[in-house]
């Protein structure tokens, strides 16, 4: 049986984007990673400021943006325009050949339009589909796939997904086809006992431990959507998950948090 070729999907945090020295740094990491890689980003601190300097009141429930019309012109400007595009120009300083992607671009990522029973988020979508062929295609002639948090819904409207299901559903996709590991990248060394410690990262969370700490709500808020896709994405192929600060890309000893089925 013939091995899989790996593919690294990084999923970089907000604070990271909107701090120029260390967005620097991370682009450079990335940058030095050997073999495939995706990197998906969202940019919702910087949306949030644009839109509160136009008079807009960002709502959010469960660590998840309502989006309504206006906010969706706020988040596909700062997502799949400005950010995206800075990411990818200073990528490519790095000599990385990334391309700056949303979910509309080559049909690469279609999603439903979230229909919840109580909670109108508005234009939020929940992926349906990703276009893995050509997604392979992409990845096989050496370009860096750069993700924006933006997906479709296939009949030309564009609705704000939340990036880290975005990496999780990329990474599940493609686990048929590669060994995937996910790497959530943000501004802590993992994830934390104590949110004001930095040095009690907890190195492995299982679903029992999970349980436990959001019942104490030592975890809570938008923490919760992305362990919630991390064990979606292993209970579906995905081979490894971490979550940490995007030095241990390139440092081996780096502390880090692994989740594990």
């Amino acid at each position: 049986m013939e091995n899989k070729k790996s593919v690294s999907i990084i999923k970089i945090g907000g604070n990271i984007i909107d701090n120029a020295t260390e967005l620097a740094s991370f682009l450079a990491d990335f940058a030095a990673l050997e073999g495939n890689t995706i990197l998906v980003h969202g940019g919702g601190k910087s949306a949030t400021k644009l839109a509160q300097s136009m008079g807009l009141v960002p709502q959010m429930i469960e660590g998840r943006r309502i989006t309504d019309t206006p906010m969706l012109e706020v988040v596909v400007g700062v997502y799949a325009g400005k950010i995206n595009k800075e990411v990818v120009a200073q990528l490519q300083a790095n000599g990385t050949n990334a391309m700056g992607l949303s979910g509309a671009d080559g049909n690469l990522i279609l999603s439903d339009k979230r229909n919840h029973p109580t909670i109108d988020y508005g234009f939020v979508g929940d992926v349906k589909k990703v276009n893995t062929t050509l997604l392979a295609s992409l990845l096989e002639t050496g370009i860096t796939p750069v993700f924006c948090a933006i997906t479709h819904d296939g009949k030309g409207q564009l609705l704000n997904t939340n990036a880290d299901t975005i990496a999780s559903e990329l990474a599940i996709a493609l686990s048929g086809q590669f060994d995937v590991t996910l790497t959530y990248c943000f501004e802590k060394p993992g994830v934390l006992f104590d949110a004001e410690d930095d040095t009690s990262v907890i190195e492995q969370i299982n679903p029992d431990l999970y349980a436990k700490l959001k019942a104490e709500q030592a975890i809570h808020s938008g923490m919760i959507p992305k362990l919630d896709n991390c064990f979606n994405s292993l209970s579906k192929g995905v081979k490894q998950i971490r979550i940490g600060h995007h030095r241990m890309l390139q440092n081996k000893t780096a502390t880090y948090t692994t989740i594990t089925l």
